[in-house]
């Protein structure tokens, strides 16, 4: 059965572009957005700063210069924090709501931005970095749900972007404070602990925003609902969406328990939906985004570019394409829809880690050249111009509506740990990977995942475009019990009211 026929369908999928571009317009929208989006950029920062930082810590320290498992427990141990962060995310968000887990976020953050700037040795370091991860995994939860929850489903997936955008603004805003404090006595310290302003700036003005329309609703609070929701649409349309929430909150009476985690893999529907989601926010990371970030300026200099300077400004452009294409995929997600973005996003991929492969199979073979070392830097850049509009985006956008509303907090909890283990699997053994097997074929071994990752997509990830919340909800009970699910509920919700 087509989705556009279901009973209830909202045929918002449908609605004129002047009414798209209204929205786009609304400057409550767009500030709540924006505000929520500085999740995204103390992300972003926390991702691309230390890549820097990590060039003069192991001037600094004696100890870190000599050890790369040490320098990659320096980088790593924020993904740590933000394991922790994300799978309590969940729970702190379903349970006092997505502002007031923004506004923790922000307090931890800003507590470890200045461990890390006054650290006086490696160890006390890597503190600061495990609860600057603390609040970027609780972010990291909260954020995208927090502007899915307040979008009208036609442009949900361009605000959700939004906050992507902002974590690729953050990791170039790194790489420029990177390079302002490279003569500035204490370099490092700067760079570290100058992201607690952000932080600050969030909290601030978090405080004058409202809660969530659906968490208020799913608590009881529908004036206040009704109050946030009257902010974002039109009359007319806002009838319609208290109609849904209402008939939502319904529903969640008539099924009312608490959800625990292993619910998430008793339903058949939510398990379906959780692997697409888990098995993106995984794939994300596996392909080696973070690792590109993390180690982009070192990976200059195994290309051949040694100095500290040039190696930085080399990667500062990288993080230039790589904020350009999250500005392109905000308007590609919502015009070319989810699947298709990912799909031509890996495909890129795939070919930009064969180019890096290949240029550092060049680079280590006896006729070594400078074109080969170039040639690394345009698969960065060519990796990164693949990646930032599709790869990107997707997985948090999918996550952010793919879950009924009381699985959405502890489903998206969970998959953005997925996230986050992934992310520290990666980043905390590159090095050692690239010195025992080397380079190239460390970039080939990431080519063969993005390819199985093309293989995921194709099989597990539906296309949500312009779907509402209960239109995704359908998909899934047509993919765990068949495409006549529909038609059966709704015979058999007559028959009982006859």
């Amino acid at each position: 059965m087509m989705l556009e026929s279901l009973p209830g369908s909202s045929g918002y999928l449908d609605l004129h572009p002047e009414r798209r571009m209204s929205y786009f317009g609304n400057p409550y929208i767009l500030g709540l957005t924006v505000v929520a989006g500085i999740s995204g950029l103390l992300f972003g920062y926390d991702t691309g700063v230390i890549s820097g930082a990590l060039l003069y810590i192991k001037d600094d320290f004696e100890v870190v210069r000599q050890s790369s498992f040490l320098q990659e427990t320096i980088v790593s141990m924020a993904l740590v924090g933000a394991m922790v962060g994300a799978a309590s995310g969940g729970w702190i968000n379903d349970a006092y709501g997505r502002k007031k887990a923004t506004l923790v976020s922000d307090v931890v953050f800003t507590a470890g931005a200045i461990v890390m700037g006054v650290a006086g040795d490696p160890y006390m370091l890597i503190v600061g970095r495990f609860l600057v991860g603390l609040g970027v995994g609780v972010a990291s939860v909260t954020a995208p749900v927090y502007i899915a929850e307040a979008s009208p489903s036609e442009i949900r997936g361009g605000l959700v972007s939004t906050n992507v955008l902002m974590i690729t603004a953050g990791q170039f805003l790194s790489y420029l404070v990177n390079l302002a404090f490279t003569q500035v006595r204490g370099t490092w310290r700067w760079m570290l602990g100058v992201s607690a302003v952000p932080a600050v700036i969030q909290f601030i003005l978090m405080l004058c925003l409202p809660e969530s329309p659906r968490w208020l609703f799913m608590k009881n609070d529908e004036a206040e609902a009704v109050y946030v929701l009257s902010k974002i649409y039109d009359l007319a349309r806002l009838e319609d969406e208290i109609d849904h929430l209402s008939a939502s909150l319904e529903q969640e009476r008539q099924n009312q328990h608490t959800v625990k985690y292993m619910d998430v893999f008793k339903s058949k529907e939510i398990r379906l939906a959780f692997l697409a989601g888990a098995g993106l926010q995984a794939f994300q990371q596996l392909s080696g985004i973070n690792t590109v970030m993390y180690y982009s300026p070192t990976i200059v200099q195994m290309a051949g570019f040694s100095s500290n300077q040039l190696a930085l400004l080399l990667s500062l452009i990288v993080a230039a394409v790589n904020a350009a294409g999250s500005v392109v995929g905000i308007y590609l997600i919502d015009h070319v829809g989810r699947k298709k973005l990912a799909l031509s996003s890996l495909s890129g991929v795939v070919v930009s880690l064969l180019i890096l492969s290949g240029a550092f199979f060049g680079q280590s073979s006896a006729s070594s050249s400078p074109l080969y070392g170039w040639a690394a830097v345009i698969g960065l850049a060519l990796y990164i111009a693949f990646f930032s509009p599709g790869m990107g985006p997707v997985p948090w956008t999918v996550n952010s509506e793919i879950y009924p509303e009381q699985y959405r907090g502890i489903c998206g909890g969970m998959s953005a740990t997925v996230n986050w283990i992934s992310n520290f699997m990666v980043a905390q053994t590159f090095l050692s990977i690239a010195g025992a097997v080397g380079t190239a074929a460390t970039f080939l071994i990431l080519a063969a995942i993005a390819l199985l990752a093309i293989v995921f997509v194709i099989v597990f990830v539906p296309e949500t475009k312009g779907l509402t919340f209960a239109e995704v909800e359908q998909i899934w009970k047509e993919r765990a019990w068949g495409t006549d699910y529909n038609i059966r509920t709704h015979l058999l919700h007559h028959q009982n009211d006859s």
